[in-house]
C-alpha cells in the first residue's frame, strides 16, 4: 500500500496559478505513478426567464468554451510530460463540481491554483479554492504563486 494518492484530480481555469498547479500536479503524478484526472468546469449562463432569452444556445456556447479550455489545458498536460487518464468538463458551480467529481472518481488529492484575492474580493466573491478546502473528502494542494 502507498502513502501516495492513487488518482490525483487537478481542476483548471486556463489562469496562470492554473498553469502553476497543472505543473505540480503532472510531476507529483509522474513520481507517485498516480492517475491523473483533469477537470474544468464552465460557468452556466444567468438569465431570468430561460425560455424566452435563449438561454439554450447561450449554454451551448459556454459548453463549447468551455470544452475547448479543457482540451487546450489537457495538451499541456501532455506536453509537460504526462497523460490525463481522463479529462472532465462539468458546468456549473466550480467548488461544488470539483468536489462532487473527487468524490465520483476516488481521487487521494486535489489540485488546483489560487488567485489570492484580497479579504473584501473573497468576502464579495468567495473562493473556489477556500470552498473546495473546506468541503472535500480528501487533501487539497492549493498553488499559489
Amino acid at each position: 500500500m502507498s502513502i501516495f494518492p492513487a488518482k490525483v484530480l487537478l481542476a483548471v481555469d486556463g489562469s496562470g496559478e492554473s498553469d502553476l498547479a497543472l505543473r505540480s500536479a503532472v510531476d507529483l503524478s509522474r513520481k507517485t505513478g498516480s492517475e491523473l484526472h483533469v477537470v474544468h468546469v464552465g460557468l452556466v449562463p444567468t438569465v431570468y426567464r430561460p425560455e424566452q432569452r435563449g438561454y439554450g444556445i447561450r449554454y451551448a456556447k459556454a459548453e463549447e468554451e468551455a470544452r475547448h479550455l479543457l482540451e487546450e489545458q489537457v495538451e499541456k498536460v501532455k506536453a509537460a510530460g504526462a497523460s490525463a487518464v481522463q479529462a472532465h468538463l462539468r458546468m456549473g458551480r466550480p467548488d461544488a463540481e470539483i468536489v462532487a467529481l473527487a468524490e465520483e472518481i476516488g481521487a487521494g488529492l486535489i489540485v488546483l491554483g489560487s488567485r489570492g484575492l484580497g479579504g473584501m474580493k473573497r468576502v464579495l466573491m468567495g473562493s473556489v479554492s477556500d470552498s473546495v478546502v473546506r468541503h472535500a473528502h480528501c487533501p487539497v494542494l492549493v498553488v499559489r504563486r
